[in-house]
């Protein structure tokens, strides 16, 4: 079984996002159920998203990142209103990690490690 991190970056100040609210969710059939919500910390991190030694099982998940919010806290507009990502966990022995790196117009993220 697997385990998830996020990090999120603002790009726009070079700053982590503190504050910045998601859902982890996982495929079940055609739907979606919710595991869990974080916030992320001072350093733009939710580290064990998932849970203390809670493991992923294989499959397609979605990490939903509240940016409109985030970016409203912050009298700022942004044109995304939500960043959805999702991913497959295939791997049972790894550890998964999903930065979004995030400005008002922008994000893009990748796997990292």
């Amino acid at each position: 079984m697997s385990t998830l991190s996020t990090h999120v970056l603002d790009t726009s100040t070079g700053r982590p996002a503190e504050g910045l609210s998601l859902t982890l969710e996982a495929r079940a059939g055609e739907d979606f159920r919710e595991l869990a919500r974080g916030v992320t910390n001072a350093d733009g991190r939710v580290k064990d998203l998932s849970g203390a030694n809670t493991k992923l099982a294989p499959g397609v998940y979605r990490l939903t990142f509240d940016t409109g919010a985030w970016f409203q806290a912050r009298g700022q507009r942004g044109f995304y209103p939500s960043v959805q990502v999702l991913f497959e966990i295939t791997a049972t022995d790894e550890h998964y990690h999903v930065p979004l790196l995030l400005s008002p117009f922008g994000f893009s993220t990748y796997r990292g490690s």
